[in-house]
């Protein structure tokens, strides 16, 4: 399954619930990757399979290896985006993975804190310059965790990708502006936009994909989300309404 600007691209966004057995999670995320075989990227929830479990934060972290070591033999053809907590001397960060073929192809940690979730008492900020673009098999990728959503200045950051992913944990309190902004992102980057999003109680499930044009997919009521978009969309928008 060659990834190479093809037309069709297949995604499964995950729109799951953390339960308080890492295993379980993990165990699930599996299931779900053989089940979507025939599927070009998989993506799930911010911090999936642990949740922001600070009272058992290293715990936590080192689950980071027991997933890799798990996931890394399974995950080929396909992309594969999740966050882990990675302990880091005596730092901890919240880490988006992207494994293919077998290898961790991109690291990011998360940049923008929220600090209404208490997250810059327990994680070290992240480096912004590692939040650019970054290639796979011809297509142009970027990555946003969560909060970093509503920072303009990181959507510059992206600016000429193919598709954002954006791993969240995003309150249902505030889930109008989690599919407003993703939107927004998807119109002004002339990009797809894909989210997955927690289905925890109080989130606000609405993982989604946005297209360039602007056009929303999502169905709060479902565990996963299946769609085949086109790339030519992108070419398409970027002709027809020029940025430049």
């Amino acid at each position: 399954m060659s990834n190479i600007r093809k037309k069709e691209y297949s995604i499964a966004i995950l729109q799951l619930k953390t339960e308080s057995n890492y295993q379980k999670n993990l165990d699930t995320l599996i299931e779900y990757i053989h089940k979507n075989r025939d599927k070009n990227l998989i993506i799930a929830p911010e911090v999936y399979l642990t949740g922001f479990d600070y009272a058992n934060f290293k715990e936590a972290s080192d689950f980071y290896y027991t997933a890799l070591e798990t996931l890394l033999p399974i995950i080929s053809n396909q992309i594969l985006i999740l966050t882990l907590i990675k302990r880091e001397n005596s730092n901890y960060f919240n880490q988006a993975v992207v494994l293919h073929n077998h290898r961790v192809v991109h690291t990011q940690n998360k940049y923008k804190l929220f600090r209404l979730g208490d997250e810059h008492k327990y994680f070290t900020v992240g480096d912004r310059e590692l939040i650019k673009p970054f290639t796979i098999n011809g297509m142009r990728y970027g990555l946003l965790i969560c909060f970093e959503l509503r920072f303009k200045e990181l959507w510059r950051a992206l600016e000429g990708v193919d598709i954002v992913l954006i791993p969240a944990m995003w309150g249902e309190s505030r889930r109008v502006h989690l599919e407003i902004l993703s939107r927004a992102l998807a119109i002004m980057n002339q990009c797809f936009v894909i989210v997955s999003n927690s289905a925890n109680i109080d989130m606000a499930k609405s993982s989604l994909i946005a297209s360039p044009w602007g056009e929303i997919t999502k169905d709060n009521r479902l565990k996963l989300i299946n769609k085949t978009i086109d790339l030519k969309e992108v070419t398409k928008v970027r002709r027809l309404v020029s940025m430049g």
